[in-house]
């Protein structure tokens, strides 16, 4: 039944507004008299040019931060997804004011900000052709950073970029995938390479390769950098292009509503936004943002924002009634000290066991974790951190693994959030049938931020030239969902 609902959607292209403008010829007249009348009108007329039609000037004096009343695309979610998305969609557009774009972040500081709080890492050892060409897309983006975020009279974009790749080690048991996953990303144009254990041993010598069976190392745009720089580059860049930003958090939608049958007689409420309703920081003031378009990149909160609109709230046999798959995963990320560890090729190392691990810095510091396991994941409801996990969990495959790390010490930890897709740990874009002009961009599971460039651009050219056109990810489409049809990645962290 499902399948049949599925239909193209127009691309959707804003139209430039005309604007009015009042010219004024200059004087310089001697007194202060003069001077000081002539910048009274000079502010007189720029006050009037500003109320004229399609402005944004109001004589009631407005709470400081609060958002335009009208957008043509409203993006729900200020991380590096978003910013990214934003950005090209002004990219796209080439003309300053011939698309409204607002980017709405309801963290402020970013303190629980899932792109601050990763490890940075960027590779293309997936299993799936289309997350091995995001991964290489954004790769190239960020070698180039500077030719696409740039700003003039602003320093230079440094992303701190180490090159140092990704090592995966596999046992017996997996040494096959390994193989096949091998075979797809130097097919889609990733510079990989197999190491058995002695070479594995010769090339890393302070290794333990026991139970080693097979190892992968990327050669080539693969490593980690900074995600802060990014996020901030994406922002700035996309700022000083015209897009809005607002600190405020997306509290409801205001929609047109419309009954739609199936051909199999299930009636269905297909809704189409026309408000977004965001309520400033520490306050009850809020501002309906009328908009053609929004964009759910709220990461682990975006399946928040889609019940929002009744997503998941249905009949459970339904289409309403399947939520969106997206929840908050709680992940430690440990620093530890280690004055006689592994060195400057160090790679980001990725056991078998589950356990990872990077060089951080040059002062003999690292940063370790590891995933729990399904039935142990760890409360949500804070950010703090569990030092018992690293005892219990880390430390004995990581040691065993590297044994100059019996002697470390743990000099720092935090916590972040994955927007983590229950479903099957892939990326979530494009339309959701029952809100024709809501577009998703969420569930990466921890490849979001090494995917944001790729991604941003993605969504860019659904929105605007009505469907993919550098890296077609329709493998990634919503409708897998409704239709149960998963597509499974291997190599996930």
């Amino acid at each position: 039944m499902w399948r049949k609902m599925f239909t193209s959607v127009p691309a959707f292209r804003a139209l430039k507004a005309p604007c009015r403008s009042f010219k004024s010829s200059s004087r310089g007249p001697d007194k202060d008299f003069f001077k000081d009348l002539d910048a009274q009108l000079r502010a007189f007329r720029d006050k009037a040019a500003a109320a004229m039609p399609g402005s944004d000037w109001s004589p009631i004096e407005l709470t400081p931060g609060l958002p335009p009343e009208r957008a043509d695309v409203v993006i729900v979610g200020g991380g590096v997804v978003g910013w990214s998305i934003a950005y090209w969609l002004k990219m796209k557009a080439r003309v300053r004011d011939g698309l409204r774009v607002l980017v709405v972040e309801k963290d402020p500081t970013y303190s629980q900000a899932s792109t601050v709080l990763s490890c940075g890492g960027i590779r293309q050892q997936f299993s799936l052709k289309e997350n091995i060409m995001l991964s290489l897309f954004s790769a190239h983006f960020m070698k180039n950073i500077n030719n696409h975020l740039w700003v003039v009279n602003e320093d230079p974009v440094d992303l701190q970029f180490n090159h140092s790749g990704y090592l995966f080690l596999a046992s017996e048991k997996s040494a096959h995938i390994m193989e096949e996953n091998y075979r797809t990303q130097r097919y889609v144009g990733a510079k990989v390479a197999l190491l058995s254990p002695s070479q594995l041993k010769e090339r890393f010598p302070w290794m333990n390769t026991e139970g080693v069976a097979l190892a992968s190392l990327g050669l080539e745009n693969e490593g980690w950098f900074d995600p802060w720089s990014l996020l901030n580059a994406l922002r700035r860049k996309a700022v000083s292009m015209g897009v809005y930003q607002c600190f405020g958090e997306v509290t409801g939608f205001k929609c047109a509503a419309n009954l739609a049958e199936t051909t199999d007689g299930e009636v269905l409420n297909v809704q189409r936004i026309k408000y977004v309703n965001v309520r400033m920081p520490n306050s009850l003031e809020y501002q309906p943002v009328e908009c053609a378009v929004v964009v759910n990149a709220a990461g682990a909160n975006s399946g928040k924002i889609a019940s929002m609109l009744g997503i998941g709230l249905g009949p459970k046999e339904s289409v309403s009634g399947v939520p969106l798959p997206v929840e908050p995963r709680k992940r430690f990320v440990y620093v530890v000290h280690c004055p006689d560890g592994p060195g400057l090729d160090t790679p980001f190392l990725i056991d078998y066991s589950g356990v990872y691990c990077r060089r951080e810095g040059l002062g003999g510091n690292y940063i370790t974790g590891m995933s729990p396991e399904e039935t142990e994941e760890p409360d949500i409801s804070n950010l703090d951190v569990d030092h018992e996990f690293f005892q219990e969990k880390v430390w004995h495959h990581l040691a065993n693994r590297i044994p100059a790390f019996e002697q470390l010490k743990v000099s720092s930890a935090w916590a972040g959030f994955y927007d983590y897709n229950t479903f099957d740990q892939n990326g979530i874009i494009g339309l959701h049938p029952l809100v024709p002009n809501m577009y998703f961009a969420t569930g990466f599971s921890g490849h979001g931020l090494q995917q944001s460039p790729a991604v941003g651009l993605a969504v860019a050219e659904l929105i605007l030239d009505g469907g993919f056109k550098t890296i077609d990810l329709s493998a990634f489409d919503l409708k897998r969902i409704l239709l149960q049809e998963p597509i499974l990645e291997s190599n996930i962290v």
